[in-house]
């Protein structure tokens, strides 16, 4: 009998069948024969520190033993108050509230719902969101509407609200001059971005000068800058925010994915005071229109104040600087290759592209294929490969990702 299971981003009638894995150390992955697998994306950008780590692995086991679960409206419990303490300094000092999620869309969904209802409780008729070209934030309804329209959206286009579209910064003026157009305007509420790298785009950077331009128009006409650090944040781009990059501090803030280490589900939206006050009234209108049944569930926060105590007592950024000389060696030895285009590093990650065609280009699944024969976890944009490694990763591992690259590009540049 066939499995039941309806896999996300697959198509089974390519793909029918899937690796069973079955065990998660450091960098590497084991299925079911015993073979073992370099995760050289993290498993989709979640795992920082490696699988399994003891620290993590002791606070999830201490904290299912205590208490597993509590509604948070009216609730509180010491896993989410502690988490909240050890994030908090890390974050830039304006951002002062936290608001607890599940997952990166959702924290998406609700920085959008803050900024629209922070200005409808002031009584401003801010109500278009600003966002960028070949960007992705989610598989909501609301994330599909502010993320880039094509083959991910088309069926739901019915349910999809627009948004003002700033082109790519591979000319940086022009988009600039696009959200200087549209803040004048006086009717935009607030401009959501990945900050210096689009990820599921196909890892396009852009330079921190233009999130700092960005920044500075925002709060010369009253938009509220949202930056989804969901993948960017937690150290991806060389710095434990992308915003650090360019010494900027977004209103609102999305984080997820690394947050746990990658252990378990958990997000959190942070924004600025004065949002949080615009909500904060008597009158039970104003109340924030939003939860789900697990918010900051007790394990997942556990697992997370665990994650940032490896942050705090472990030499987390000597490893990722390392990591990012080794990417950025790899970079230029992968970019006298005449079949790869476009190679780039920023900080841990690693992209280049083989051939053309873009996300459907049928060049990808083989590419999937080419990697996994080599128990290779890279998992290609179309036909951009990345790497986008744990923390913990070493010399000889990453060296085997570069000639699996170089390789590639030998059989299908």
């Amino acid at each position: 009998m066939t499995s039941p299971i309806w896999h996300p981003f697959t198509q089974h009638a390519l793909h029918p069948a899937m690796r069973p894995i079955v065990k998660g150390e450091g960098a590497w992955l084991t299925d079911a024969a015993g073979a073992r697998i370099f995760d050289a994306i993290s498993s989709w950008w979640v795992i920082t520190h490696g699988h399994c780590h003891p620290a993590i692995v002791a606070a999830i086991r201490d904290q299912a033993g205590a208490l597993d679960q509590v509604i948070f409206a009216g609730y509180t419990h010491p896993a989410a108050e502690a988490f909240a303490a050890a994030l908090l300094p890390r974050l830039p000092q304006t951002l002062t509230r936290m608001f607890f999620s599940d997952s990166g869309s959702t924290s998406v969904e609700v920085a959008i719902k803050m900024a629209l209802g922070h200005f409808r409780h002031r009584g401003e008729a801010r109500h278009r969101i600003a966002v960028m070209q070949h960007g992705y934030h989610g598989d909501t309804v609301g994330t599909m509407s502010v993320g880039e329209r094509g083959v991910f959206s088309q069926p739901y286009d019915p349910l999809l609200f627009a948004v003002t579209r700033l082109p790519f910064p591979s000319d940086p003026q022009a988009t600039l001059d696009a959200l200087e157009s549209a803040a004048r305007r006086g009717d935009l509420a607030a401009l959501v971005v990945e900050p210096l790298v689009l990820g599921a785009g196909g890892m396009l950077f852009y330079p921190p000068e233009v999130l700092s331009e960005m920044a500075a128009i925002c709060a010369r006409h009253g938009v509220l800058l949202i930056a989804d650090e969901v993948m960017t944040g937690w150290g991806r781009t060389g710095r434990f925010l992308a915003c650090d990059h360019a010494a900027v501090a977004p209103d609102i803030l999305c984080l997820s994915k690394g947050i746990t280490g990658g252990s378990l589900p958990l997000a959190v939206t942070c924004c600025r005071e004065e949002i949080y006050a615009s909500h904060w009234s008597e009158d039970l209108r104003k109340t924030f229109f939003h939860s789900s049944s697990y918010t900051a569930n007790p394990i997942a926060c556990a697992a997370g104040a665990a994650n940032l105590g490896l942050w705090r007592d472990e030499p987390v950024q000597p490893r990722i600087d390392a990591i990012t000389a080794l990417q950025a060696a790899g970079a230029a030895r992968l970019a006298r290759h005449p079949g790869l285009t476009g190679v780039r590093a920023m900080g841990t990650i690693l992209a280049a592209e083989i051939g053309a065609g873009g996300y459907l280009s049928a060049l990808g699944p083989r590419l999937l294929q080419f990697f996994a024969d080599r128990n290779l976890l890279i998992r290609p944009l179309g036909n951009t490969v990345y790497l986008l490694p744990p923390y913990c990763s070493t010399a000889a591992e990453l060296s085997l990702c570069h000639d699996a690259i170089l390789e590639a590009a030998d059989a299908f540049g």
